[in-house]
């Protein structure tokens, strides 16, 4: 099963490494406790709107490219493995 906090975490975390930046860095520049946005790359929380328009600001990166490149990875992810459909 997809779980798409964990695919916003990975995403989120990946653009993160590619700017060469820290969480410390990017937590003080969204206004986000460094561990919540651990917890949240880490997949294990789930971040509201607000908060991941804040950690986008933060990178620099649109909230909509994220969430099409989410989107992206999810449509590969069901087209390997159907989504469930109840007959």
């Amino acid at each position: 099963m997809i779980v798409l906090r964990q695919v916003i975490g990975d995403e989120l975390r990946r653009r993160r490494q590619d700017q060469g930046r820290t969480l410390r860095d990017v937590s003080g520049a969204a206004a986000v406790s460094l561990g919540y946005l651990s917890e949240v790359e880490r997949g294990h929380k789930e971040a509201s709107s607000e908060l991941l328009a804040a950690i986008c600001g933060a990178l620099e990166v649109s909230l909509s490219d994220v969430l099409a490149s989410v989107s992206s990875q999810v449509a590969v992810a069901e087209s390997v493995r159907p989504v469930y459909s109840p007959v």
